[in-house]
């Protein structure tokens, strides 16, 4: 009997250990986690439904240098208006496959061609949906990596692929189901560079969330660059001659 008694208990126990395991959730797939961060930024309806967005706020550089911050995304275009003192640092992409720049801080007032890396560098800027919800049609992958850690939040981590081999890693926050960091890894000039972006304070522009405060740098840098977010207008006029090199 003592032998059959034992012999049960371990069955029952077995079987609780069997229904506590197939008790536990499933982890999400790629496509999942896209469709809740697409409903977390405001849902697809709404994302078609705006055409431009603009954006005003301080560009503020490590040590606390500020330039006033502009910028416009309509149409694959996006333009960033960066002034100080009545100079202003233009970089701009015009949708259609070309990157230009006015820098007169460096002395120079005319606008000059980007090149095919910086171009596309800047191109995944312009769209309002951004990087990861254009992945989708623009036949970049997806892939989900698990969680990792972010502040003491256990986020969920995607990386979408692009053809031309770069690589965005999104971190996920699992509550909000908003972006919270994003590690870009591209190639500049022959170069591999990672940059990290942290994004957070997120507000509606016509019905979709976006960022008001990101701070970007190098991988591993202990101070970057940080653009705050005043003012925000959703489908301002924006004219393609907004996003066309003034040299044509």
């Amino acid at each position: 009997m003592r032998i059959a008694s034992c012999a049960l208990a371990a069955m029952l126990l077995a079987g609780g250990f069997h229904t506590q395991a197939s008790a536990q959730p499933a982890e999400p797939s790629a496509a999942d986690l896209v469709a809740k961060n697409l409903a977390a930024r405001g849902g697809g309806a709404a994302l078609a439904a705006l055409k431009s967005v603009s954006l005003e706020g301080r560009l503020v550089f490590p040590g606390g240098f500020e330039l006033t911050y502009n910028e416009v995304r309509a149409g694959g275009g996006v333009r960033v208006d960066a002034a100080l003192q009545g100079l202003a640092l233009v970089q701009a992409y015009d949708g259609k496959g070309t990157g230009w720049r006015i820098n007169p801080f460096e002395g120079r007032k005319d606008a000059e061609p980007m090149s095919d890396d910086e171009a596309r560098s800047f191109a995944d800027t312009a769209p309002i949906a951004g990087v990861l919800l254009s992945a989708a049609s623009d036949g970049s992958a997806v892939t989900y990596l698990g969680r990792e850690d972010f502040d003491g939040t256990n986020c969920y981590k995607l990386k979408v692929a692009q053809k031309d081999g770069d690589e965005f890693v999104y971190l996920i926050d699992p509550d909000s189901m908003l972006e919270v960091k994003i590690t870009e890894t591209r190639k500049l000039r022959g170069t591999v560079q990672v940059s990290e972006s942290e994004l957070g304070d997120y507000e509606a522009v016509g019905g979709v969330m976006f960022p008001m405060s990101i701070e970007t740098g190098p991988q591993g840098a202990s101070q970057r660059q940080r653009v705050i977010i005043a003012k925000a207008s959703a489908n301002p006029a924006a004219p393609a001659s907004l996003f066309a090199s003034p040299s044509k």
